[in-house]
């Protein structure tokens, strides 16, 4: 029997109603819709992970998706394609969820507009507070002591370096099953700048191998001496999991309402490994306004969370070893706000005076037991200089802006560069350190195998005219004294040899052996390459890195060449060598 036809709208443009034709088994097929809908409902907020919280984006999208996938499951069920009398029936049956949609919409809109910059410019500029200080005051001169706190790698380069760590476990498996995570975090342990890098696994063959026990450590990097060392430790929960231990997905299972920026891992002073993952909030009108108010610790071998608001990271002194609540894009965001909305809205477009941004980067330093971010800060409309830089606490959010003139940090790698543009070697993002009462860029220079090889110091103000380069730290700080002085920059401090703990002892006489290279053979040892180099006319092996003498790199077997050492036995320490 044929279905009957009803008559339930008037067709667009013409005065006939449309005719609506209800497939057969209309009501069973509305309740196979809805399960439809409830099924791609948790399917959905498993694979999405939305916060069900009003002021999150995600959220609104999520209902938008499941309202729709009524309609898209009704449609199937009524056979549609095949039979297309069924649309108009179909088109009813989207009205409510075309509704629930449209109001959806509304929300979000009116979410963004009193959200909007435009009527909250005051609120945005107030979102982080700054404080001036002395750069000559605040910052402490440096020696070539103190050099052995400042971070000297890059995350490319510690990422290089974690996987060589990984190679040097081969015999466990370590380096087939297991990659270093590229995102790596910055913290103080045990009062030392490291880089602590979780792994990850290789594939997602190495995954299925592997998930089972999770992953067997992680990796430190001293990014001052540039060492490694890979801790054992359990770690279930992490980023590189894919179902229930995924990070994101226990988060969001066990808090379902809170909005999570990017998780950081941290390791306590006992190396116990953490996820430490700060919950937002929008505090100006529904969308605008991105700051954190607290943070969940993940414990990455059981999964145990635990949450604590904002001023108890900031004053609880058990949890002082936490070194990053606050993003660091978070961070950037938030000063951008501070310094465009300086004297309102239509001043950051128009005028623009007192406007100040971010130059583009960024790097951290070890200070008062924390990490601070720090950052160039530029007026828009300056391409090359900076007004100053900014040092943020990234456990407390507390901000120091210390003005200074002088070129970007771009413009000072630029010129670093342009010292060692034979060798090709690319810096690293700068940090600012005080060099007797000067305002000097230090930065690490790194061959094509993201190896450093080199540093340099640039001054900030005559970032083109002063400045040096060496493999030798002292040599590099020696030599940029010398540039200063040669330029007339007064106060250089001549940097005095540390006081010895012990009795003197008599300087080792520096020996010399000539001869033709026999053999040639190189390892890779904390990331530095080592050359071994035997003589004709010595039966020792003499050693040496590449990062000390970069003669040995275009050494070649037949080479005559003279060794200057001291030491004695099978495998001797080089000081230099040079090709006669």
């Amino acid at each position: 029997m044929d279905p009957i036809k009803v008559d339930f709208s008037k067709k667009k443009g013409s005065g006939k109603k449309e005719i609506v034709i209800p497939p057969e088994k209309a009501g069973l097929k509305i309740v196979l819709s809805i399960v439809g809908m409830l099924v791609f409902a948790v399917v959905a907020f498993y694979v999405m992970l939305p916060a069900i919280n009003l002021k999150a984006y995600e959220f609104y999208l999520y209902l938008g998706m499941v309202a729709a996938s009524y309609v898209v499951f009704n449609g199937l069920f009524s056979s549609v394609m095949a039979k297309p009398e069924y649309i108009p029936y179909v088109k009813k049956r989207a009205i409510v969820p075309g509704i629930i949609i449209g109001v959806l919409v509304v929300t979000v809109g009116i979410g963004y507009l009193v959200s909007s910059e435009f009527f909250r410019a005051r609120s945005y500029h107030e979102i982080i507070e700054v404080n001036t200080s002395s750069f000559t005051e605040e910052i402490e001169a440096q020696d070539i002591g103190s050099f052995k706190d400042i971070p000297k790698l890059d995350d490319e380069s510690a990422t290089e370096l974690a996987n060589k760590a990984l190679g040097d476990l081969a015999e466990k498996g370590y380096v087939s099953q297991f990659t270093a995570s590229p995102e790596s975090t910055q913290i103080n342990y045990n009062g030392t700048p490291v880089k602590v890098a979780p792994l990850q696994y290789a594939s997602i063959i190495k995954w299925l191998y592997n998930t089972k026990n999770g992953l067997p450590g992680y990796v430190i990097i001293d990014m001052a001496d540039e060492k490694t060392e890979f801790k054992e430790a359990t770690v279930k929960y992490s980023t590189a999991e894919y179902f229930n231990e995924k990070l994101s997905r226990h988060l969001r299972f066990n808090y379902p309402t809170y909005m999570f920026g990017d998780a950081n891992f941290e390791i306590n002073d006992e190396g116990k490994p953490y996820w430490l993952c700060p919950v937002l909030d929008k505090t100006i009108g529904l969308f605008g306004g991105t700051d954190v108010i607290g943070a969940v610790m993940v414990d990455a071998a059981t999964g145990e969370c635990v949450y604590h608001d904002i001023e108890t990271y900031r004053t609880d002194k058990s949890l002082e070893w936490i070194d990053r609540v606050y993003d660091s894009d978070l961070i950037v965001e938030q000063y951008n706000y501070y310094g465009k909305y300086v004297d309102g809205f239509w001043n950051s477009i128009l005028n623009q005076e007192g406007v100040v941004t971010t130059t583009q980067g960024y790097n951290y330093i070890a200070k008062d037991n924390d990490v601070w971010m720090y950052t160039g800060v530029t007026s828009v409309t300056s391409d090359n200089s900076i007004t100053g830089f900014v040092l943020v606490n990234q456990r407390t959010k507390e901000a120091q802006y210390y003005p200074v003139t002088g070129g970007t940090e771009a413009a000072a790698q630029g010129a670093a560069q342009g010292r060692v543009e034979d060798l090709g070697y690319t810096a690293t993002f700068p940090l600012i350190v005080n060099i007797d009462g000067n305002p000097t860029y230090f930065m690490s220079l790194k061959d094509k195998n993201k190896i450093v090889q080199q540093y340099a110091l640039i001054n900030v103000n005559q970032f083109n005219k002063i400045g040096a380069t060496s493999s030798d730290l002292s040599a590099c700080l020696e030599n940029y004294r010398k540039s200063l002085k040669s330029n007339g920059i007064e106060g250089v401090v001549e940097e005095k040899p540390p006081v010895a703990d012990t009795p003197d002892v008599p300087a080792v006489e520096a020996k010399l052996a000539t001869g033709t290279i026999s053999e040639i053979r190189t390892a890779v040892k904390g990331g530095d390459s080592y050359y071994y180099i035997k003589l004709d006319s010595n039966a020792a092996y003499f050693s040496i890195a590449a990062s000390k003498d970069e003669t040995v790199v275009i050494l070649n077997k037949g080479d005559n060449v003279t060794v200057t050492y001291s030491g004695e036995g099978a495998i001797i320490a080089a000081e230099s060598i040079k090709i006669n």
